[in-house]
């Protein structure tokens, strides 16, 4: 039996392969450690990390395409030299697509196209070599990169739009069993700030305003006056909020307008915490004139490469003041939609009433 058949009953597995040094699952499972970004067969004989640092991998590219690099002990590159059976580059396959797509869901059909499979069938081999489905591996690493982002000091909100989650909802139904604690508990962010927001409809629904001292925090859209607070909360757990309609109804009257379609207006500060390359994003988004759009790719482009298409797309999902930065001006690249954290419907009429089609 080769190792890439070894088959793991049970997640958990993978960690007690890792602390028992188990030789039987090198080429099958690799880890990576977050404090360190290398990543190592099973059976290194480097110093134990602790677990809540630890994400695992099939295959070398996968932990490689998530930032980590080969232990130069271990050197866990050179167990293909022993052979490269087929359930082992099925995996890898599957593994590399999984890595591709962990922001959207992974695209099964075409993927059992590639490898001239039926989906059921490549489900079935993939449990056989690893035990887990392949529904499991993407819920795994989704969860992986969660972690990651709380751990970096993310907010809830936009750890679990980073990881590629589409609703919070799933996240906190499993929260205690797989984080040990409530995401807000486990996040090290939303240190006491004290944010004032106000609440008002407009013709697709509600939009609350969230307000630091520093500017907008946060603009959100939906149709349900407590989920937005909700959300609110969840993304600054730790924050002191403070109902202000009254107070911020120039600022309200601002993002209302907007959301018409009237984008002649003074900018609003705005205050949101994001990383250099998100910046960048952001800044080049505010340069799409308003009823245009943009590709990802082009997006990227416009960036000097810098920035690959699916790191733009998370940098718009991410993105904590809708409207004000102007994510739903950016497209898919066969002219679709896209994704839009709000709705595709509110994208589409935010797009119309900017070019200036009031019929929407």
């Amino acid at each position: 039996m080769t190792s890439a058949a070894i088959a793991i009953q049970d997640p958990s597995q993978l960690w007690d392969a890792v602390v028992a040094r188990n030789r039987k699952f090198d080429g099958a499972l690799y880890y990576g450690v977050a404090t360190t970004h290398i990543y190592c067969r099973p059976s290194c004989a480097s110093r134990r990390p602790k677990p809540e640092n630890v994400q695992f991998f099939f295959d070398p590219e996968s932990a490689e395409s998530a930032g980590f690099r080969a232990c130069k002990r271990c050197h866990p590159r050179e167990i293909d030299k022993t052979g490269n059976s087929t359930g082992l580059q099925l995996v890898r396959e599957v593994c590399r697509a999984v890595e591709r797509n962990v922001d959207s869901p992974l695209p099964m059909k075409r993927l059992s196209g590639d490898l001239k499979m039926h989906p059921a069938t490549l489900d079935r081999h993939f449990k056989q070599n690893t035990g887990i489905t392949i529904k499991q591996y993407a819920q795994a690493r989704r969860l992986s990169l969660f972690k990651t982002a709380l751990r970096f000091g993310r907010d809830v909100t936009t750890a679990i739009y980073e990881a590629g989650y589409n609703s919070s909802s799933r996240v906190y139904e499993h929260a205690n069993a797989k984080l040990g604690m409530t995401p807000s508990a486990y996040s090290k962010g939303g240190n006491g700030a004290r944010i004032r927001y106000a609440i008002a409809p407009y013709a697709a629904g509600k939009a609350l305003l969230g307000v630091t001292d520093k500017g907008v925090c946060s603009v959100k859209l939906g149709d349900d006056t407590a989920r937005l607070v909700r959300e609110l909360e969840g993304e600054f757990p730790k924050a002191e909020l403070i109902r202000a309609d009254r107070e911020l109804g120039d600022w309200m009257s601002n993002l209302l307008r907007r959301l018409e379609g009237d984008v002649n207006l003074p900018e609003l500060p705005i205050d949101v915490q994001a990383t250099a390359f998100q910046r960048r994003v952001y800044e080049e988004l505010k340069r799409i004139p308003a009823g245009e759009t943009r590709t990802y790719s082009q997006v990227a482009a416009n960036l000097d490469g810098a920035l690959g298409r699916r790191a733009v797309a998370r940098a718009c999902a991410t993105n904590n003041v809708a409207v004000l930065i102007p994510c739903h001006r950016v497209v898919r690249n066969d002219g679709g939609m896209g994704g839009y954290r709000w709705g595709l419907k509110r994208k589409e009429e935010l797009l119309a009433r900017e070019r200036g089609d009031k019929s929407s």
